[in-house]
């Protein structure tokens, strides 16, 4: 079997595990605009490859249901139109077992064509680009089911946690690690896949600057919390302060005090904090806030990616956590945690690189529309597909944006 037709198969069948554990009521509900049901995940992931490879190749296509174009198309006005986003909850019909259906009709079109694919590099690198979208979503699935299940005041889980040897009881001091700065190169260096907004490679200049051996941990930013630092101004944005304000947030998303005891909600459910793993859910503005109280700032993404880039070159895929409930403590003093942990904030804009050009058609309304009012986060998260990221990946997120796995890792200048 051809390498792409396999590696099909093996994203496709992992998308349907992670909806396993959950039911029909649960595929079907959206907790917020920002979320999406994991019905509508399964499906848009299928309307992808029906819209782009199947409708241009496939002899004689015929959709597997016209009105599928409108409902799960997301946000690709040069397909046409689109359901509104907040509303996706509302699509009782079709049916979960209908979805399934589509996705099985789509796997066996898409397993007869691909074989007359595999000798056409453009077609090849269109349904990797599917490939990639999927694991996108594969970890929004994840992230949008826990905001669902942490509406429900039973605290569901939606799986047992998976055993760990040993979680260890204190994270190890943070270490900072220096870099002379100087002229550098950051973006995609080519071989193997990286999304259009990876590239052009370019040139930057870098200040010497020091980044933390770590991602802040649950115990750190409880000091902050407990230090009255959500009501302090001199910590945040004018805008993160206003924010804050009218949303009345005192402490992180999913965090819940008992008594003198903090418990943050899981997928495994509501449990007590752990203080060594990292402090996740965390928007921009409270990143920057907790930075700024420690003494320190967020790096920018040349910073991250420049000190990164080395030791992700020498990790192997097998070795990157990823698909995991919750991310793990750090274990010693290296630079750590860089990916399948959590998506680290920058304080970088999402801009173009020089020389950026989105593709032509559709498909090139797949990042560079975004390009405005949000920031960077690099690395990736616990519910990051296993070798999905890279040194060069670039995530991006509105400055309010919680319910994502994103942390902290400090910065600061040295001179």
């Amino acid at each position: 079997m051809h390498p792409l037709i396999s590696r099909y198969l093996d994203v496709r069948r992992h998308t349907l595990g992670l909806a396993e554990p959950l039911s029909p009521e649960d595929c079907a509900a959206q907790s917020m605009p920002d979320a999406s049901p994991a019905k509508w995940h399964l499906a848009h992931t299928t309307w992808f490859f029906e819209t782009f490879v199947l409708e241009a190749h496939e002899s004689g296509f015929a959709p597997f249901e016209a009105a599928f174009r409108v409902l799960f198309n997301s946000y690709y006005n040069g397909v046409g139109a689109r359901h509104p986003r907040p509303q996706r909850g509302l699509l009782t019909r079709p049916p979960l077992a209908e979805v399934l259906a589509y996705r099985a009709d789509v796997d066996a079109r898409m397993q007869r064509l691909l074989p007359t694919l595999v000798h056409d590099a453009a077609l090849c690198a269109l349904v990797e680009l599917g490939l990639q979208h999927e694991q996108q979503h594969q970890e929004l699935l994840v992230t949008d089911i826990k905001h669902l299940l942490s509406c429900n005041p039973m605290h569901p889980a939606y799986r047992p946690a998976q055993p760990v040897a040993v979680e260890c009881a204190a994270a190890p001091p943070l270490v900072w690690h220096a870099w002379a700065g100087g002229l550098a190169e950051i973006g995609h260096a080519g071989g193997g896949f990286a999304f259009d907004n990876e590239s052009p490679r370019h040139p930057v200049y870098l200040q010497p600057y020091a980044l933390a051996s770590r991602l802040v941990t649950n115990v750190e930013f409880a000091a902050f919390v407990d230090d009255g630092g959500y009501g302090q101004p001199a910590h945040w944005l004018a805008e993160g302060w206003d924010w804050r304000a009218a949303q009345g947030l005192e402490q992180p998303l999913y965090w819940q005090r008992d008594g003198s005891t903090w418990h943050e909600f899981t997928l495994a459910g509501l449990r007590p904090l752990q203080g060594a793993q990292p402090v996740v859910h965390l928007s921009y503005f409270e990143a920057d806030a907790y930075a700024r109280w420690a003494g320190a700032r967020l790096p920018t993404e040349a910073e991250w990616e420049h000190a990164a880039a080395p030791v992700l070159a020498g990790m192997a895929a097998s070795e990157a956590p990823g698909n995991l409930l919750h991310p793990r403590a750090a274990q010693g003093r290296g630079l750590e945690q860089l990916v399948g942990a959590a998506w680290q904030w920058t304080q970088s804009s999402y801009a173009p690189y020089p020389g950026f050009r989105a593709a032509e058609g559709a498909v090139g309304e797949y990042n560079g529309k975004f390009m405005v009012n949000q920031y960077v986060l690099r690395g990736s998260s616990c519910a990051t597909p296993p070798g999905h990221a890279r040194a060069s990946y670039r995530n991006f997120f509105p400055a309010t944006a919680r319910w994502q796995f994103a942390g902290v890792r400090l910065a600061k200048d040295i001179g």
